[in-house]
C-alpha cells in the first residue's frame, strides 16, 4: 500500500502551497506532548504549536477528558433557538480574563470568520446608527485572514493580491515607532475630519505572519486613544496573540486603551476543535439590539458554539490559568531571553526580538517568503528533528507551554546550528 504521501497527491489541495513545486506532504501519524511522529517514526518538536493552538501540548489528557465526557451528552446543537450549558459555562469564565469592557461573546469557526464578524459588526453598528461610515483602518502588513472581509483589511499581497480589486475600502497605516508616532497622529487627526472611518483593525503588539514584527505599545495606546475619540472602533485581531502568548493573557491587557471588539480562535479550543469568539461591548450590542428585525447581526455557521469546541476551550483555560502553566510561561520567557542574549551578536544575525513567549530573529541575507533557501531552511530544521516554519528570513519560535526544557534546548540549538550553513 502506498505511504501517506503518495496517496495525499491524488486529491488533496493543501493551503499555502505551489503543488507543482512542493508535492511532497509529510504524514504525520500521531502527536504528544510537543513531538509530531511521523509514518517513518521519526519524530519533530513542534517548535511553532501547529500554527499557536496547540498550547497545551498535543493530545492533552486533560482537554481530551473532558471533550469525551461531553461527547456522551451533547455533540452539535444548532445555536439559533438553541443554547447549551458549555456555551454559557465557557462565556462566564472568559468574560473573567477578557478585558473588563467586553461583554458580549459571537461564536464563529476560525481565525478569519472572526475577524469577518468583527469587521461586519463595526460597519453595521455605524449603519444601524444612521452614518455612513463606511472606511476601514489596518496597519500596513497586516494579516487577518483569508475571507473577504479578513484579507481586505490585510496588507499582504502575496495571499490578497488577485484580489484586491474585490476589497472593501481599505486605508493603511505604519506601526509605530518612537521616530514615525508623533506623524502617524498628525496624519491621523487630518484624515478623522472626514469623519468616514468605521473602525480600526490591529494586531496588538505583534504582527505575526508579517514575520513576528513587534511594534511600540505606547504609540498603539497613543493611536488607539485617538481613534476611539473620535468614535472609530477599535478591533484588536488577538487570533494569534491571545491566550497568554505575551506573558498576560491577551495582548490587549499590555495596553491602555481596550478595544470594542475582539477576535479570538487558534488556542482558544487548544488545537483540538475548530472554533472561534468575537467579543464586543455592550455599547456595539446595543446598536443592534432593536425591534427592527434588519438590525441584527444576520450572521451565522452551521457549528456555531458547537458544545465539544466550547468544552474544549473550557478545559484549556482551565490550564490556563493553572499555577503549572503560569510558571511555565515565565520559565519559557526567561530561556528565550537567555537565548536572545547568546544568539543576538551573531554575524549572520540581524536583529532579535520578543514577547512573551513569541520569540523571532531575521537573518542578515535576503530570502523570498516561499522562496528555495527559505525551503532549505525548513528542511534543515526537519531533518534534524524540529517543526519551524521561517516566514522569509525570519525564524520565530511558538512552542507550546508544556514544552520541556530538554526540547526548547534542541530548539535553541539547531537553530544555532542551521545559522552556520546559510551562505
Amino acid at each position: 500500500m502506498k505511504n501517506l504521501t503518495e496517496r495525499d497527491k491524488k486529491y488533496l489541495w493543501h493551503p499555502l502551497t505551489q503543488h507543482k513545486r512542493n508535492s511532497d506532504m509529510l504524514g504525520i501519524v500521531k502527536a504528544k506532548g510537543a513531538i509530531l511522529y511521523d509514518e517513518l517514526g521519526n519524530s519533530y518538536i513542534d517548535g511553532i504549536a501547529s500554527w499557536y493552538t496547540s498550547m497545551y501540548g498535543h493530545c492533552n489528557e486533560f482537554i481530551l477528558g473532558r471533550v469525551q465526557q461531553q461527547m456522551e451528552i451533547l455533540d452539535q446543537v444548532v445555536f439559533s433557538g438553541f443554547t447549551h450549558e458549555p456555551a454559557i459555562k465557557l462565556s462566564e469564565e472568559l468574560i473573567k480574563i477578557l478585558p473588563s469592557n467586553q461583554m458580549k461573546l459571537f461564536f464563529s469557526d476560525n481565525g478569519s470568520t472572526a475577524t469577518e464578524v468583527g469587521i461586519k459588526m463595526a460597519l453595521q453598528y455605524h449603519f444601524n446608527k444612521g452614518k455612513r461610515r463606511r472606511v476601514l483602518l489596518a496597519f500596513e502588513e497586516g494579516f487577518h485572514g483569508d475571507t473577504f472581509g479578513a484579507m481586505s483589511v490585510s496588507g499582504l499581497s502575496v495571499y490578497n493580491g488577485p484580489f484586491e480589486d474585490f476589497s472593501i475600502e481599505v486605508e493603511r497605516i505604519p506601526v509605530p515607532d518612537e521616530e514615525n508616532i508623533q506623524n502617524i497622529l498628525q496624519q491621523l487627526t487630518t484624515r478623522l475630519a472626514s469623519n468616514d472611518i468605521a473602525a480600526f483593525i490591529y494586531e496588538p503588539l505583534v504582527q505575526g505572519a508579517a514575520g513576528m514584527k513587534m511594534h511600540d505599545k505606547n504609540g498603539l495606546n497613543m493611536i488607539l486613544d485617538l481613534l476611539h475619540k473620535n468614535e472609530v472602533l477599535l478591533i484588536a485581531d488577538e487570533v494569534m496573540t491571545g491566550f497568554g502568548k505575551t506573558g498576560k493573557y491577551f495582548a490587549s491587557d499590555h495596553i491602555p486603551v481596550k478595544p470594542d471588539i475582539i477576535c479570538l480562535s487558534k488556542a482558544l479550543t487548544a488545537g483540538l476543535l475548530p472554533m472561534a469568539i468575537t467579543s464586543a461591548t455592550q455599547k456595539v450590542f446595543d446598536a443592534f439590539y432593536s425591534n427592527d428585525i434588519s438590525k441584527g447581526l444576520f450572521h451565522g455557521h452551521t457549528y456555531t458554539a458547537n458544545p465539544l469546541a466550547c468544552t474544549a476551550a473550557l478545559a484549556g483555560l482551565e490550564l490556563l490559568r493553572s499555577n503549572e502553566i503560569q510558571n511555565n510561561i515565565r520559565k519559557i520567557i526567561d530561556s528565550h531571553r537567555s537565548f536572545g542574549l547568546r544568539i543576538k551578536d551573531h554575524p549572520k544575525v540581524k536583529a532579535i526580538r520578543q514577547c512573551g513567549i513569541i520569540f523571532a530573529l531575521d537573518l542578515k541575507i535576503s530570502m523570498d517568503r516561499y522562496g528555495s533557501l527559505r525551503d532549505q531552511l525548513f528542511n534543515f530544521f526537519m531533518k534534524h528533528g524540529v517543526f519551524l516554519r521561517p516566514l522569509g528570513n525570519t525564524i520565530y519560535i511558538l512552542a507550546p507551554y508544556t514544552i520541556t526544557d530538554a526540547q526548547l534546548t534542541k530548539v535553541y540549538d539547531i537553530i544555532e546550528r542551521a545559522l552556520e550553513t546559510i551562505e
